[in-house]
C-alpha cells in the first residue's frame, strides 16, 4: 500500500481568508498539499474564531491543542506526521521540541508570513521620526525578537518567506544560509483577459478604498495618516469622492472616525473583499512601517484597482519584475498621485494593464505550489544530510530547546498543582 504523506500545520491563529492576507496565504498552502493528495490536519492553541475558513470542507482535520502540555506528545505520536509547519516562530518555540522529540524524521517547516521582527523594529523607528521607514538602524533590528525569530527559521528545516527582500536581509544582516529559505509568495489564480474585460470600467467605479485588518498596527496607523493628513489634501481636489475603510475587527477608536461630511467613510468588515475592491476606482495603502508582502495589493491587481503606495507598501512585490504603479512616501506627493490617477483614465487604464501583467506572472498558483512541493520532496530525499550542513541550527535545538522544553514542563507541572 502506498504511503500517504502526513501533514500537521501548527497554527497561531486559525485561518481567516477574508480578514487577513495571511489567512488566505494560509489557505493556499492548506490547498496546495490538499490538491497533492496528502493529508492534512490543522491544530492550533487559539480559540475558534466566526470569520475562520471551513477547513473540513476542505477535507482537513481540525483539532484543538494545549499549551504547554503533554497531551500534544500523545497527538502527535499517534499522528506521526511526515510533515510539521509551524505557522510563525511562537508556534516553533513551543512545540518544535516535541516534534523532534516525538517524530525526529518529519520535515520542520516554519512559515513566517512576514519577518516579524523587520515589522516591529519599523514600528519603532516610525515612532521615533514620524515616517516612512524601509531601513532601520541596527540597533533596532537586532532585537530579542530578532534573535527569537532568527533562532526559529536557523532550527527550522526549511523556512517560507514570502519577500524577496526578506531573504536578502536575512542571508546579508543575519548571515541565515540560503538553503535554508524558500521564496513562496502570495499564490492566486491568473485573472485571464475575458476576466479582466468583465470587470467595471474606470467610468463604472468611484471612489477611493482603503482594505486591512484593524488588528494588523500598519494598517491602523495609515488610517490615522489618511484622516489627519493625506485625506485632507485629497479632499480638496475632489470634494465629491469618498474614502471607504474596510477591515476585519474595527475597534470603536475606529468607528468614531466615520465621517460622512468628510467623506471618510468607516465601512468595518467586508465579506466579499473582491465586490468592494472591484467598485472602487483607486486603492490606497499609505504604509508608513510593516513587511513582507501586502495581501491588498495583490487583491487590487487582481481585481483591476491600480493602486497608490510607500516604498513599504511595494517592498518585494514585483520581485524580478518592477513595481507597475505610483510609489511616494511624501504625503502631500501621496495626494497629488492619488488625484492624478483617480483624473485621468488614460494613465488609470495603463496601470491597471500592468498590474494585471504583473499579477498574473508574479503570484501564479500553479507555479508556486508545484515549486513548494518539489522543494518538500526534495529536501526529504536528503534531509539527513541537509540537517548536518546546518551546524549552526542543531547546536541552537541542543541549547535553546532544551530551555524551553524544561520550562514547558515546569508550567505543567505548576499547573497541575
Amino acid at each position: 500500500m502506498q504511503h500517504i504523506t502526513q501533514v500537521l500545520v501548527i497554527g497561531y491563529v486559525w485561518p481567516e481568508p477574508a480578514s487577513s492576507a495571511a489567512g488566505y496565504r494560509m489557505l493556499a498552502l492548506l490547498k496546495t498539499f490538499r490538491r497533492k493528495g496528502w493529508q492534512v490536519t490543522f491544530a492550533s492553541p487559539a480559540e475558534k474564531s466566526i470569520h475562520r475558513a471551513d477547513l473540513p470542507a476542505l477535507g482537513i482535520t481540525e483539532i484543538n491543542i494545549a499549551l504547554n502540555c503533554s497531551s500534544f506528545d500523545n497527538f502527535i505520536c499517534e499522528l506521526q506526521p511526515d510533515v510539521v509547519m509551524f505557522d510563525r516562530f511562537m508556534m516553533e518555540e513551543q512545540f518544535g521540541w516535541r516534534v523532534e522529540k516525538h517524530c525526529p524524521q518529519a520535515i520542520r517547516l516554519l512559515d513566517t508570513e512576514d519577518l516579524s521582527c523587520l515589522r516591529h523594529a519599523r514600528h519603532q523607528a516610525c515612532k521615533q521620526d514620524d515616517r516612512v521607514n524601509l531601513s532601520v538602524a541596527p540597533e533596532l533590528l537586532f532585537s530579542e525578537h530578532a534573535k527569537r525569530e532568527v533562532a526559529a527559521i536557523l532550527r527550522s528545516d526549511m523556512t517560507l518567506m514570502i519577500s524577496g527582500a526578506e531573504i536578502e536581509l536575512l542571508t546579508e544582516q543575519f548571515k541565515v544560509d540560503r538553503s535554508l529559505l524558500l521564496d513562496c509568495p502570495f499564490m492566486q489564480a491568473k485573472v485571464p483577459p475575458e476576466q479582466q474585460q468583465q470587470l467595471p470600467s474606470y467610468h463604472e467605479r468611484q471612489h477611493f478604498i482603503v482594505i486591512g485588518n484593524f488588528r494588523h498596527a500598519p494598517n491602523w496607523d495609515a488610517v490615522l495618516w489618511l484622516k489627519q493628513t493625506i485625506w485632507p489634501l485629497i479632499r480638496q481636489r475632489l470634494p465629491e469622492a469618498e474614502l471607504h475603510i474596510y477591515g476585519a475587527y474595527p475597534p470603536p477608536k475606529a468607528t468614531q472616525l466615520h465621517n460622512p461630511k468628510q467623506g471618510f467613510m468607516i465601512k468595518g468588515w467586508a465579506e466579499d473583499v473582491d465586490q468592494v475592491m472591484q467598485q472602487a476606482r483607486i486603492n490606497l495603502a499609505p504604509l508608513r512601517f510593516g513587511a513582507g508582502l501586502k495581501g491588498k495589493l495583490v487583491d487590487a491587481l487582481a481585481c483591476g484597482t491600480p493602486s497608490v503606495t510607500t516604498s513599504v507598501g511595494a517592498e518585494g512585490m514585483g520581485g524580478e519584475y518592477p513595481w507597475p504603479q505610483p510609489v511616494t512616501d511624501a504625503p502631500d506627493a501621496f495626494a497629488e498621485r492619488a488625484v492624478q490617477l483617480y483624473s485621468d483614465s488614460e494613465l488609470w487604464l495603463t496601470a491597471q494593464t500592468s498590474g494585471f501583467e504583473l499579477h498574473n506572472r508574479r503570484f501564479d498558483f500553479e507555479h508556486h505550489a508545484d515549486k513548494l512541493i518539489e522543494s518538500l520532496e526534495e529536501l526529504k530525499s536528503r534531509l539527513d544530510s541537509h540537517r548536518l550542513a546546518n551546524f549552526t541550527g542543531a547546536m541552537l535545538r541542543h541549547h535553546s530547546m532544551k530551555s524551553t522544553q524544561y520550562m514547558a514542563q515546569w508550567i505543567e507541572a505548576k499547573n497541575r498543582k
